[in-house]
């Protein structure tokens, strides 16, 4: 049985994908989607990459399953895929630690002013000598935290806060009732009520049709004054003009982004404009990275391992994880 990578981006290094999928199999690596023929197509078992065309669906006759190396799978038709039979899993274990370990660095960067004093410390290290400034910041004890989506990357994130002695809160509304209580933090009933009583809002929820601009007009204008917002979720959960909204009306009082609606950066959005630009109102209190929150030596080994992994044990024993379109294969039963 042949297993495909359509688009392998390590060259020569092929590792980890050969790790996780172990013995028996037949691994067949290709550089970009433009180079994989007709025959390759047709006589994959597996499929193991990022989203291909959708085209490529009638070109299949022995798929029997296809592995995103990836936790978010918007940009996957799950729908086509199950109309055809095959499952679709993501790769939900790698990076948890990681971008739990971003969303806290991006608030400690704002709640202790790091990229404040960073700065004007370059631009005058005698007469910005000042230790006793932090614009933005305050015992991190006294704060409460809340968290959107408690799911693995979400709960990390609470732990973390919790660490620091943080009141913590989340919303979601697909977790069990308890789910919470396990953890030692509080449920709030809706997203209005989270906004209302956190100091600090980290986004951990998945992208769909429910949470795209999740974080909108409604929600901003219920949030607590002085607001400090994290997203290293998708950036489509966050409405990007809201924000901006927020942040000139001191509503938010900062802001640090991992993803954004539109990568890379947009600088036809005002606030992504105002950012870069360095406007004296926005200054300090919007941090950006680059989608980088999942980025490690480590976590860039699991991701290949585990998605290889997962297509290995499908096809030797029909063991199926972290399968995402499963309900449009159970109406083709």
């Amino acid at each position: 049985m042949r297993v495909l990578w359509p688009q392998h981006f390590w060259g020569e290094d092929r590792e980890p994908e050969l790790s996780g999928l172990g013995e028996g199999l037949e691994p067949v690596f290709v550089r970009r989607f433009g180079d994989v023929t007709d025959e390759q197509w047709a006589t994959a078992d597996a499929i193991v990459g990022p989203a291909p065309p959708l085209a490529i669906l009638d070109k299949l006759e022995r798929c029997r399953i296809y592995v995103k190396p990836a936790v978010g799978f918007d940009d996957v038709d799950i729908r086509a895929w199950g109309d055809r039979g095959i499952p679709v899993c993501n790769t939900p274990d790698y990076g948890t630690r990681e971008v739990a370990d971003h969303a806290i660095a991006l608030m400690l960067t704002l709640t202790k002013s790091i990229a404040f004093h960073d700065e004007s410390l370059r631009a005058d290290p005698k007469g910005n000598w000042r230790p006793a400034l932090n614009p933005f910041g305050q015992r991190l004890a006294d704060c409460t935290f809340g968290v959107v989506g408690l799911g693995r990357i979400g709960t990390a994130a609470a732990l973390r806060a919790k660490a620091f002695d943080m009141d913590v809160v989340c919303f979601d509304p697909y977790k069990a009732s308890g789910s919470e209580l396990s953890l030692g933090i509080r449920r709030a009933d809706s997203l209005e009520e989270l906004m209302a009583q956190c100091d600090i809002v980290s986004v951990h929820a998945p992208l769909n049709d429910e949470t795209r601009d999740l974080i909108g007009v409604a929600a901003l204008a219920a949030a607590k004054p002085g607001l400090v917002l994290i997203n290293t979720a998708r950036g489509p959960i966050v409405d990007i003009d809201a924000l901006y909204d927020a942040l000139e009306s001191g509503t938010v009082l900062a802001a640090g982004l991992d993803v954004l609606p539109d990568e890379p950066a947009n600088l036809d959005k005002p606030l992504i404009a105002a950012w870069a630009a360095g406007e004296s109102w926005l200054k300090h209190r919007l941090v950006v990275t680059p989608h980088s929150a999942f980025f490690t030596p480590q976590s860039l080994r699991d991701i290949r391992l585990f998605s290889a992994r997962t297509a290995g044990r499908f096809l030797r024993g029909g063991r199926l994880e972290n399968c995402v379109n499963e309900a449009f294969l159970a109406s083709r039963d």
